[in-house]
């Protein structure tokens, strides 16, 4: 017999964290922002502004899968929507339930949702790895329990396969590209002694966690310092609205084996930093950032240049540098990975039929590079 538990409280969510990271640890391609502790600190630091919730799906005595959901409000030309979504808030690039029985787990929560009380206009299902690890599940399981759901591309992030070796990768590079690399890195070994200091901690389970708070405070330095400071966003790793909430994380990443900290110096001066993620040999790219009184020995390249060999050394399995940007990223990346969006829009909610008619004309009228460009509301 299935059964399905809401969490909604921070006590109850408190008592599952055995069984969380029990589950996390059998999840396929899990990733940091799957984790327990990412979890609970998003809760935490923005529960003010949106309210989390856990369906707990077990099967007898036993759990078999989390589908971790928020619900918040989102703004379009249209007017305000409660939409219930994946936590993911857009820090990373996928997301998915959580444990060795994805479809169980979806099909199961999904249909409490259908015979639950709407609290909400719009379900987006967000973040999807519909080529690589779902293989549309979600979408079968919306169906299923009667969601049916528009699709429509969500991102596209730049990775690079680290299976391939680093010879071959290098190989694959324009010989333009290569040639403006080796120049910087001329240029900024010309200024001093360089070092790529790269930390990744093992975790606590191996007794080597330390959060390394100097590391951390030198990223948090040199990306108050980078062009991105100035922008409004706050999600630089320095913003007000987002360092307390990263400090907490890093710790957690560092005792989860999932932290990975890069540091450009020349004379033992920092002067660019990527500040990363990595899960089961999968690097993700979450900030980067150099010091602009570097910027003409380009720093930031030179650390790419460097991180990147070094994790083909390690046998990195892959490297996300992450969406965005794209463009720049390009010329180091070997494969562009899409995530899709699944949505249903609630018939109680005629605003919500309004969004979907826009949507769906939006899919016929634009094309997928101008959506994503647009990233439709």
């Amino acid at each position: 017999m299935v059964h399905v538990a809401e969490i909604t409280r921070w006590d109850e969510l408190v008592s599952l964290q055995l069984v969380w990271r029990e589950l996390w640890g059998k999840t396929r391609k899990a990733s940091f922002f799957q984790s327990f502790e990412w979890f609970s600190a998003a809760w935490k630091h923005f529960g003010d502004t949106q309210r989390f919730r856990v369906l707990v799906v077990s099967s007898g005595d036993k759990v078999v899968g989390l589908l971790p959901l928020v619900l918040r409000q989102e703004f379009s030309r249209l007017g305000a929507f409660h939409v219930l979504t994946y936590p993911l808030d857009n820090w990373g690039d996928f997301f998915g339930p959580i444990g060795p029985h994805p479809t169980a787990t979806l099909v199961a929560g999904l249909r409490y949702l259908a015979e639950s009380r709407r609290d909400w206009d719009v379900l987006d299902l967000r973040w999807v790895d519909q080529d690589r690890c779902d293989h549309l599940r979600t979408p079968m399981a919306m169906k299923q329990v009667g969601f049916v759901p528009l699709t429509q591309i969500w991102d596209r992030s730049a990775v690079i396969d680290g299976r391939i070796g680093w010879e071959k990768y290098w190989a694959t590079r324009g010989s333009k590209f290569r040639n403006n690399l080796r120049r910087a890195e001329k240029r900024l070994l010309a200024r001093g002694r360089v070092e790529l200091v790269r930390y990744r901690p093992a975790g606590a389970a191996r007794g080597d966690d330390d959060p390394r708070w100097d590391l951390f405070d030198a990223c948090v330095n040199l990306a108050s310092r980078s062009w991105q400071a100035h922008q409004d966003q706050g999600k630089t790793l320095s913003h007000e609205c987002v360092y307390g909430f990263l400090r907490e994380v890093h710790e957690s990443a560092a005792k989860l084996g999932c932290l990975d900290v890069n540091l450009l110096t020349v004379d033992d001066q920092p002067v660019a930093f990527a500040y990363n993620y990595v899960c089961e040999g999968r690097v993700f790219g979450l900030r980067t950032g150099y010091d602009p009184d570097w910027a003409d020995a380009s720093p930031g390249n030179v650390l790419k240049l460097w991180m990147i060999r070094d994790s083909f050394e390690r046998n990195d399995e892959e490297f996300d540098l992450g969406p965005g940007s794209l463009a720049s990223k390009q010329a180091w990346a070997t494969d562009f990975v899409e995530s899709y969006r699944y949505t249903y829009f609630s018939p109680r909610s005629p605003r919500a039929q309004l969004l979907r008619w826009k949507r769906w004309w939006d899919t016929r009228l634009f094309s997928t590079e101008q959506l994503l460009a647009r990233r439709s509301a």
